[in-house]
């Protein structure tokens, strides 16, 4: 069994930056993609960024693109949500997914594991 763990949420002011973690341990192997999604009570969850595995490259959504990146620690076991410039309208949960599928998506119906989220407000 997998286990994926947020951390790094809080409260920032507008236009400050903010690093979220994801961190994977248990049975790791096999897991190859990974993904930041991100939801507001009563709305769909949104994904915000995906890594493909094996170097397969990165994607952004096109709300966040030149504000957040996505990376990870050199064994991949922990992944970054680098956030940048961040306005009001990111306040939300984020949520760390991981799937056995190499390539990856910002479908929320691609991926297996999820975390429990880590709540990041942006507020004056």
């Amino acid at each position: 069994q997998l286990q994926v763990v947020e951390s790094g949420g809080g409260l920032v002011q507008p236009g400050e930056s903010l690093r979220l973690s994801c961190t994977a341990s248990g049975f790791t192997r096999g897991v190859r993609s990974v993904a930041w999604f991100r939801q507001v009570p009563g709305q769909a969850r949104e994904g915000v960024a995906c890594m493909s595995g094996r170097g397969g490259g990165t994607a952004v959504a096109a709300s966040v693109q030149g504000r957040f990146a996505i990376s990870h620690n050199n064994t991949e076991t922990t992944v970054y949500l680098q956030m940048n410039r961040l306005k009001s309208e990111d306040t939300a949960i984020y949520y760390c997914a991981r799937s056995g599928q190499n390539y990856c998506t910002l479908v929320p119906d691609h991926y297996t594991y999820w975390g429990q989220g880590t709540q990041v407000t942006v507020s004056s």
